[in-house]
């Protein structure tokens, strides 16, 4: 189970925050809660109040980590497994200082 969430939110936080961040994935803890014996669905989100934080933050200070949690629910919306992902988020500043 873990394995279908791994590294989504880390390339997500990747295309969106674009080439001037850097993102790595840094740590995850799953908290399985019943066996996946049907077809699971996860659904990912990073809202727009999510990213501007991040990229204001890492702009203000530096390397900053986020913990991201997603669920793998069944069709009747029962969940099977929590899942928190902590992403580090670096700003990387182009060499004239700029950055965008």
């Amino acid at each position: 189970m873990y394995g279908a969430l791994d590294p989504i939110f880390m390339i997500m936080l990747m295309r969106t925050l674009g080439p001037d961040f850097v993102v790595w994935d840094k740590a995850a803890t799953i908290r399985f809660l019943r066996p996946g014996r049907t077809t699971l669905r996860a659904t990912f989100r990073l809202s727009e109040t999510l990213l501007a934080e991040v990229r204001d933050d890492a702009r203000a200070s530096g390397p900053i980590e986020r913990d991201l949690q997603v669920d793998l629910v069944d069709a009747d919306g029962q969940v099977h497994a929590t899942c928190t992902k902590t992403l580090h988020v670096r700003w990387k500043p182009s060499r004239d200082g700029a950055g965008t």
